[in-house]
């Protein structure tokens, strides 16, 4: 049987292997790393989490990105299972211990009788064969010139950023307390899954007043493109406006002060456990330019974290994508060369959710070719058919940038002649994915 080749062992590629395998259809996988790494990966393994180590909201019933976490389940993912098995308490979302978790995947790809795992770059687009693209937002600089030479345009481009880790035992737990926000979850562990700092008025003040003084990261001349707005750096938010980190990650809503129940705090901190032994945490929304000195000084200006130790501080990286509404058709391969396919961050998602997904959906509809079958996708009131609808002709290309899933990307739902309050409306989103999924994999 023809074999399925595919670029990159990120969750897109990971996740693309799993089900072309599980299909029947023999694999190679191609991972530059660890003879070629990248300034943002640390290890050698398949679907190493880079930035955060959450999957965001676990929710299926009312969120879009826990309705694409079911109907990844639904379609037996490998991503989400092992996310499951390598849970970390975190309130409503789904954080997971990065590191046995991408060691997970990786045995469990390699294990697997039809998977081949070759670690070396790939830098040409192959003329022949069944190829998919899932190299993410590092993609290397040879493939990078290829797909450029192909498809005759630049790629478009944006900036990623990454937020700092914090030893466990370096927070001052005597001002800081644990709680998850409005005490959401169904267990103790996941009510008190964040660790939260809290800040006076002046405190805030002189905090945003730091930050905005020092010293960044600058971008080399020519670098225009923008940010994703889903991942700002927290420096650009200050810039925004001096609340708006109040109305966003430091909002003080849904905590009450352990230490001081009676005062309400200005503004939270929020540090969310980063692997299972609880040693380490990630500060929630601290995505940042600042350069590394800068970001040790400014960071611990936090009430507990004045003595806190850093495993990682944070970055900024070019982050590559490709204009997938022009470039490619609604089976995901790329118009002008229709052995290859995309998937992954590189085709204009974002996150890590939905680039799993995109390899799902793109390992599936590869592997149903190669049998002789064609595979359509998903209808678009599904998570998964709605992003894939976005990317391949719903957005506009003139103005195409990286989306998250969210409701807006799905058909409108009836009302019926009545108005829906905004939890009726998601519920019925999300029931009528969930039946539309269905029939789609049965």
């Amino acid at each position: 049987m023809e074999t399925l080749h595919i670029i990159g062992g990120g969750m897109a590629g990971s996740e693309a292997a799993w089900q072309a395998a599980q299909a029947g259809v023999p694999v190679a996988l191609y991972e530059m790393r660890p003879r070629i790494g990248t300034f943002a990966h640390r290890t050698g393994n398949l679907a190493e989490m880079v930035c955060s180590n959450s999957f965001r909201s676990d929710d299926d019933e009312r969120n879009a990105v826990g309705l694409l976490h079911w109907e990844m389940r639904a379609a037996n993912g490998l991503i989400m299972e092992m996310a499951g098995r390598h849970r970390l308490p975190a309130g409503g979302a789904l954080a997971v211990d990065r590191d046995p978790f991408s060691e997970s995947v990786t045995a469990r790809l390699r294990a697997h009788p039809l998977i081949t795992i070759h670690d070396r770059e790939i830098t040409e687009l192959p003329a022949e064969g069944q190829w998919i693209v899932a190299t993410g937002p590092l993609t290397s600089g040879g493939l990078a010139e290829a797909i450029r030479a192909e498809t005759g345009a630049e790629s478009l481009a944006f900036f990623d950023a990454i937020a700092p880790i914090v030893h466990a035992d370096t927070i001052d737990m005597n001002i800081a307390w644990r709680q998850s926000r409005y005490d959401k979850g169904e267990t103790e562990e996941e009510r008190t899954a964040y660790i939260n700092c809290p800040m006076t008025r002046e405190e805030y003040e002189a905090f945003i007043d730091a930050m905005l003084a020092a010293e960044k990261t600058e971008f080399h001349p020519g670098e225009t493109a923008g940010y994703f707005d889903g991942c700002l750096p927290v420096e650009v938010m200050a810039e925004r406006g001096r609340e708006t980190l109040r109305f966003g990650p430091l909002k003080p809503v849904g905590l009450t002060n352990a230490h001081d129940p009676a005062v309400k705090p200005y503004a939270v901190v929020q540090l969310r456990r980063d692997n299972a032994l609880g040693t380490l945490y990630n500060i929630v929304g601290f995505q940042t330019k600042m350069k590394h000195g800068a970001q040790t000084t400014v960071f611990r200006m936090i009430p507990g974290l004045e003595n806190s130790g850093f495993a990682r501080l944070g970055g900024i990286h070019r982050n590559t994508f490709i204009n997938s509404p022009r470039l490619l058709d609604d089976r995901m391969r790329l118009k002008s060369r229709p052995n290859i396919r995309f998937a992954g961050q590189i085709t204009g998602v974002e996150g890590y959710v939905e680039s799993a997904a995109m390899g799902l959906l793109a390992g599936r509809m590869a592997a149903a070719q190669i049998l002789g079958r064609d595979l359509p996708p998903p209808p678009p009131e599904t998570a998964t058919g709605a992003l894939v609808t976005h990317i391949t002709g719903g957005a506009d290309a003139r103005t195409f940038q990286p989306m998250n899933v969210n409701f807006g990307l799905f058909p409108p739902i009836d009302a019926k002649g009545g108005r829906r309050g905004r939890k009726d409306r998601y519920k019925a989103y999300t029931d009528r994915a969930k039946a539309a999924f269905a029939l789609w994999l049965g």
